[in-house]
């Protein structure tokens, strides 16, 4: 499957943004959605994940202000970020795979990333 994220930008401390994560390949629907991020010097980080059905789980750091939802019939998965932080700037991937897993190394696939980047 190949992934491709977008609607990074720029967006004010406070305000809403909504990436997106188009995957290819006819089964989308089987997999593991996660979101990552990276900061600049920093570790790459899990942000959250959406299971087949629909369950989420979330860091801790985007509950209650980050939500993943899915649609299989689009082949996308959605992460709408609200009362964003400066600290939420960073790259933003998504990625797919088959295990219920907060690690990277777990995923298969991933999109190339879509820079968000928030202003105080």
């Amino acid at each position: 499957v190949q992934l491709q994220a977008f609607g990074g930008g720029l967006v004010q401390a406070g305000g809403p943004l909504r990436l997106s994560c188009a995957a290819s390949g006819r089964t989308f629907s089987s997999y593991v959605m996660g979101w990552f991020r990276q900061a600049p010097g920093k570790e790459r980080e899990f942000v959250g994940r959406i299971r087949r059905g629909g369950t989420t789980y979330y860091a801790d750091s985007a509950k209650g202000r980050f939500t993943i939802s899915r649609d299989n019939a689009k082949n996308t998965v959605y992460l709408q970020m609200n009362s964003l932080k400066p600290e939420d700037t960073a790259v933003y991937y998504c990625a797919a795979g088959n295990h219920l897993s907060i690690k990277g190394d777990d995923y298969d696939y991933w999109g190339q990333g879509t820079v968000v980047t928030v202003s105080s």
